[in-house]
Formats: structure tokens, sequence, C-alpha cells
């Protein structure tokens, strides 16, 4: 089989001079939200959503419980959506999908596909419970504030994976200063030297974020223009902020550069941090009906780099043992960070639609049972490229003081790269046919339109 692949490029960029103190981190108050918005030119800005108290939440929560129809607000350890029904009841609401629809029923994880030859049904199930949006805008779990997974999400997931067709070998993102800015940012600290003095911190700041400019956000594979995108740029340069310690992370961890020694670290060191898929999350019923994601389904690993003094980038064989020891604890708490921090969630949900949608492909599901995904694969009958662009990002900065020497790490973005996970190498067995049996004690008996049970 194919490899398939999500995957967004990072790159941080350090330089080691001697001058003053850190430039404070992003604060974050008890209820505030982090996300990021794109502006009608296509930049991309973090933004912070308060909540004082807490209020709004209660609010929000208070007026969901009132308005979601007690079933579906149930919480659940396993419902189940047919996701072939889900089209036909979309097509019959005249193409456009109600509130319980765009937010899958409540479904916070996608943890199960089985499919069902005598209903011709293919079935996601998992988690869920009733929703709410928060004040970042993101619709969250009412008890849980985990992201509920969303049918845009899905449908793009399916369209890149589609009834018919082969598959898209990379889902991906890359957010990269440009070759002139790499060169001018050597220039810069070529110009600098070491006659900086502590006076100076804020002037090399500004010099570098100047010097490499803009970076540029390109996507491959999905529409830029869909949540899907927007949800792996976001997750992947909010976790570079994590690392060049401009975001707090929201669970106990010690970022890159706190580990970072500086008296180590030269002038065009980069290093690059990205995503995979565990490659070992996917466990498959021996007749291939049924398929299960376990762990957390993420990693993050890095490579390391060097930029020349025409800013051209080479991979070096130097590894730096403070961006492995980062990406290590980053994988280790990422089940952690994801409670704590929605965006890394709704990442770990788009690699698991990715993961379910080739599997649905692989099994050809669709040819089984006969659907061509009529509605849900056309952009113009159920469209999902709703969302401004990403284009470009602002250079983030950060200085930090170590000793008599100052590490500047300039964080551009972030990525994500999938394995071939449904490689058969990787695919764990289904010992004592647990994955099986639960598709068997699983009965689809839906009342007409019905598309989703517990």
């Amino acid at each position: 089989m194919r490899s398939r692949a999500i995957g967004c490029w990072t790159i941080a960029l350090l330089a080691a001079v001697v001058l003053s103190r850190p430039l404070p981190a992003v604060a974050q108050t008890a209820y505030s939200q982090a996300g990021v918005v794109v502006d009608a030119q296509g930049v991309l800005h973090k933004k912070i959503f308060t909540d004082p108290g807490g209020q709004l939440t209660r609010q929000r929560i208070a007026a969901a419980k009132a308005s979601l129809d007690p079933k579906v607000a149930t919480s659940s350890k396993l419902r189940k959506i047919s996701i072939n029904r889900l089209e036909q009841a979309v097509a019959a609401h005249g193409g456009v999908a109600t509130d319980e629809m765009r937010n899958l029923a409540g479904l916070l994880r996608l943890k199960y596909v089985f499919y069902y030859p005598q209903t011709k049904d293919i079935v996601i199930a998992g988690p869920a419970e009733g929703w709410m949006t928060n004040p970042a805008g993101r619709v969250v779990g009412i008890t849980s504030g985990r992201p509920v997974v969303q049918l845009q999400d899905l449908v793009v997931a399916m369209r890149v994976f589609p009834p018919g067709g082969t598959g898209t070998n990379l889902i991906g993102c890359s957010i990269d200063p440009t070759t002139e800015g790499l060169a001018a940012m050597q220039r810069f600290l070529r110009s600098v030297g070491s006659r900086a003095t502590p006076a100076d911190t804020q002037y090399i700041v500004d010099g570098l974020r100047t010097s490499l400019g803009l970076q540029r956000v390109s996507i491959n594979g999905v529409s830029p223009k869909t949540h899907f995108a927007q949800v792996l740029v976001e997750a992947d340069y909010r976790m570079k902020l994590i690392g060049i310690g401009l975001e707090k992370s929201p669970v106990r961890m010690v970022s890159y550069v706190d580990r970072a020694n500086p008296a180590q670290v030269s002038r065009n060191a980069m290093q690059r941090w990205f995503f995979t898929p565990d490659y070992q999350c996917v466990r498959v019923a021996e007749d291939g009906l049924a398929m299960e994601l376990v762990g957390d389904g993420v990693k993050l690993v890095g490579e390391h780099e060097v930029v020349t003094a025409s800013g051209q980038r080479a991979v070096s064989s130097r590894a730096s043992k403070a961006s492995q020891a980062f990406v290590a604890a980053f994988t280790k708490k990422y089940s952690e960070l994801a409670d704590r921090s929605p965006v890394y969630a709704e990442l770990r949900n788009l690699i698991d639609l990715a993961v379910a949608a080739a599997y649905v492909q692989q099994e050809d599901y669709y040819g089984k049972a006969g659907w061509v995904m009529e509605l849900f694969g056309s952009e113009s009958a159920f469209a999902v490229e709703t969302y401004s662009v990403p284009k470009v990002v602002e250079t983030a900065v950060n200085a930090i003081w170590k000793g008599r020497r100052l590490m500047t790490p300039v964080g551009g973005g972030v990525s994500i790269q999938a394995a071939q996970v449904l490689a058969s190498d990787n695919l764990l067995p289904d010992e004592g046919s647990k994955v099986a049996r639960l598709r068997q004690e699983t009965k689809v008996e839906l009342a007409e339109g019905q598309w989703w049970w517990d």
C-alpha cells in the first residue's frame, strides 16, 4: 500500500549572541482560550479569547443544555453513526446540515469503524456528549471540554480518500521563511557580531523579525479554505510557540529553549519539529469488517538543519539533545495537552479521520455499500471550503538570557507528518477478537431517517 501522510513542515531558527534578559511569554488567565484568526490579507495571528470568571462559559453551557435534545445531550461511551445514512439525512434536509449533523451527534473522538454487509452501513463510533461553543469559537463537550468531531472535517477526509479513488499520498502544510529572508537574517547576525550589549536586546529581536519578514504558509492535499487546514496550521504553529517559550504549556513541560545550551547552538542552527501518527495505532479484525484506533495516535519528532549564508537549508548530522528531549516530552504529554488545550485534541481527531477514511477506501466499503458519496463528495452540493486562506504568518521571536549569552529562537510555524499507518507491518492483531465482537454486538436497527444511536 502506498504511504499516506499528513504533514506540516516547521522551522525554528536559533541565534546565540551576548545580550540581556528574556522577553515574557504569553500569559494566560484561568478562563482564557487561545486560538488563531486569519485576516483579510491572509495573515495568521494568534489570539487570546478571555472569559473573566468563566461567566460567558457558564451561560453557554446553560443555553446548550436548554436547547439540545436530551437524547443527544446524554453522555455515551459508544455513540454510533452511519455515515452513509447521515448523507441521506442531510440530503433529505435540503442539503443543509442541522446543528446535530454538523457536530456528529456530539462525537468526541472516532475510535471505531465498522461495516455491516447485511444493511450496507458504514459506521463510525466513539464517546460522545452534549456540546457548546466556547469563547474561542470551538465546539466542545459540555462536561469534558474536549472538541467535538466536525462533519466538515469528516467530509474533507473522505474527499481525500473518495469512492473509486486512489487517495492522496500527502496532506500537508508548510510554514517557511523565504530563502531571501534566511539570507538577510544571516547578514544581520554577522553585522551584530560580538559588539552587542544588554541594551541591544530589543534591537536584535526586531532585527531578526524584520530581516526574516513574513513566512509563507502553503497547504497540500486538502483545500486551504477548510477548517481541516486551519486546524493543522494552528496546532503546529502553537506547538512551535511552546517550544520557543512564547506560549506557556498548559501542562508541566520544559520547553526547548529552557533545555538548550546557547554555547552549543550556532548562528545557523535550525530545529524542525513535526507531528506523525503513532505508527501502530490501528487494530483490525481478521475479517476486515472492523477497525479500532488505539492510543493517543500522535507523536512529535524532530530534525536538525543548518542555514547557509545564501539562505539555503541543509540537513545536519549533528543532533540536538535539547530538541530530542523536547519532542519526547511533548509526545509523552500529548494526552494531557489534548485534555487542556483543545487544538491538540482537534489535531488528533483530524489524524483519526484521515486514517479512518483511508481504511474505508482501502477495504472498499464504498463499493460494498454502493455509496458514491454524491452529496458529500461535491463542493457545489455540500460546501466546506468556507474559511479564509492562511497565506503568511509573522515571524515569532523570543529572547532568553542564559549566563552571558542570549538565545534568540525564531519560530515561524510547525508541522505534521503522517506515516504509513495502514501498512501491514504496522497493523495490530485483534487479540481475542475483541473488535470483531464489538461490531457483532452493535446492532443496526434504525428507524427511517435515523443515522445515529447509542
